[in-house]
This record gives structure tokens, sequence and C-alpha cells, in this order.
């Protein structure tokens, strides 16, 4: 591979960020505010996906969009000091900073939020992208050129796969080695301690 320029895409939650404990948080100050039961230590374990697509598993359909709006608006004071780095994480980034390439960060996660996370963890993305999911990914995927997109769901798999990037999926999140396999991830790590070893390789060849 050519010493060029070349751009990285990162997922967020359970890739970069272990935000379960500030999650969970959040979703029981929301359930303490609404009166809804919401299972919290259930919606940690299929992060990923849009924050509508689970509150959907909670209110009715004409009251999403409200509390989306809510959740978010209560995200900052209960979810950004509870969320801690994945091991690796900071590493990962700078792996691909000091070969000379960029991070970026493509996440489901409202963006501004997002941007919480990275500077509270001092993860020091060169852009962040929010609100798309899977295949939608794609989309930032290509307008930054990533050639590399990693993450811990299906999802990103798909989403790495619809941009023609190759795709590094990591066990930490719901998703298990069989499953990203199955999904069409290009190689399956264990989680991010290994990513610069690898980087080293893939830009060697």
């Amino acid at each position: 591979m050519n010493p060029v320029a070349f751009t990285v895409g990162f997922d967020l939650d359970m890739t970069l960020i272990d935000s379960r404990p500030g999650i969970r948080a959040c979703y029981q100050a929301l359930s303490e505010r609404t009166g809804v039961y919401i299972d919290c230590d259930l919606t940690v374990t299929r992060l990923g996906p849009p924050l509508e697509l689970e509150l959907a598993h909670w209110f009715p359909a004409d009251q999403i969009t409200a509390m989306t709006d809510l959740y978010r608006e209560m995200y900052p004071t209960h979810a950004i000091t509870g969320t801690i780095a994945m091991p690796g994480a900071r590493e990962a980034v700078a792996a691909v900073q000091a070969a000379g390439g960029r991070a970026v960060v493509v996440t489901a996660k409202f963006e501004p939020n997002a941007r919480l996370h990275l500077e509270h963890l001092e993860i020091g993305a060169d852009a962040v992208i929010g609100d798309l999911w899977a295949e939608g990914k794609a989309e930032a995927l290509r307008e930054h050129r990533a050639s590399v997109y990693v993450g811990d769901h299906t999802g990103d798999v798909l989403g790495a796969r619809t941009a023609q990037a190759y795709s590094v999926a990591v066990t930490t999140g719901p998703c298990d080695a069989d499953e990203l396999r199955a999904a069409g991830a290009d190689v399956v790590l264990r989680d991010l301690t290994a990513f610069p070893d690898w980087l080293r390789d893939y830009r060697s060849r």
C-alpha cells in the first residue's frame, strides 16, 4: 500500500467508548421523569441502532419524536461523565494519525452528544459525523474517502460494505465474532488494543 494520505472511520458506542453506564443513567432519568417503565439494563445490551428504535419499545409511536428530543436534552447531564474510553481507543486513533491518516467518527448518536463524549474523554478525532446508521454510514464514509471502517455491530459492517471500505470489526459490543464475520467483516479483532498492530500490517501490504 502506498504511503499516501488515508482515512479510517470509527464507530463510537462500544467501539471507542463504553457508554453503557451513562446511557443506563439517562434512561433511568427519562423513566423517572415520564413515569414510564424502561428496562435500563436491557437497553444497554443492544446499543448501536438509532435511539428512536429503542424508544419505540417503551413509548407509543406518537410520542417517539418528543421522547427523542427529551432524551437528547437530558443526555449531557446524565451520560457524559459516566462514560469511559474503551481499551485501546485513544491509541487506535493516535495510530491512524501517526501514520499520516485521518480518524473520522461516524455514529448513529446525536452528533452534538457524540462530540461531548470525545471532548470529555480526550479522543482526538479529525471529524465527527452523527445521526447515521448501517448503510446510511456509507454517506459519510464516502464523503471523507474512508478506506477502512471500524465498528462493533453488524450495522457497522453493512456501512463499511456499502461504502466499499475495508470492514474491521471488534467484539466489544452486542455482536460476537461469528455474527460479525457472517455479516461480511473483513477482519475481527478482540478489541482496539489489537488495532495499531493490525493497521501497521495493513499499511505495509
